[in-house]
C-alpha cells in the first residue's frame, strides 16, 4: 500500500513538462505512505514547507529542483501548508519556505527561508 502511493506521488510530480525529482505530497495518505517509507532510514529527506501563495517560495522552487536533480541520493518532498496544514502543524512551520532535513525519522536541521546557499551546505554536510 505505501508503495502505491509513493508512485502516485512521483507520476504526479513527474508528468508532464514538469520532469523534476521533487515528490509533491497532497494528501495526508501520500504523506505518512512517504513517512513510512523513510523514517526508520539514514537517508536524508528534505521537506520543503511552502505555499503557493509565497514569493519567495516561488524564488527558491527551481533551484530545490535542481538540487533533487544533483543529490540524487537524498529523497526530496514538496508540501503545500495549506493543503496540508495537519502536517506542518506537526513539523512546527510558521513561516515559508521552510525546509526540514530528516534522517532516521528524526529533524537533524531546517533552514526557514530561501536561502539557496544556506540549503545546499546543509544537504551536502546530511546527506553523509
Amino acid at each position: 500500500m505505501g508503495s502505491f502511493f509513493s508512485s502516485n506521488a512521483y507520476a504526479a510530480t513527474a508528468s508532464g513538462a514538469d520532469d523534476s525529482l521533487v515528490l509533491a505530497l497532497h494528501s495526508k495518505a501520500s504523506w505518512d505512505a512517504q513517512w513510512q517509507a523513510h523514517k526508520d532510514s539514514n537517508k536524508l529527506m528534505v521537506i520543503d514547507f511552502s505555499a503557493s501563495w509565497c514569493g519567495p517560495c516561488r524564488f527558491i522552487e527551481p533551484a530545490f529542483k535542481a538540487m533533487a536533480s544533483k543529490f540524487t541520493d537524498v529523497v526530496f518532498v514538496k508540501i503545500d501548508v495549506d493543503e496540508l496544514q495537519d502536517v506542518s502543524q506537526q513539523w512546527r512551520v510558521e513561516a515559508m519556505p521552510t525546509f526540514v532535513f530528516v534522517k532516521g525519522g528524526k529533524e537533524v536541521s531546517r533552514v526557514v527561508g530561501a536561502k539557496k546557499d544556506e540549503l545546499d551546505r546543509k544537504i551536502g554536510t546530511f546527506r553523509a
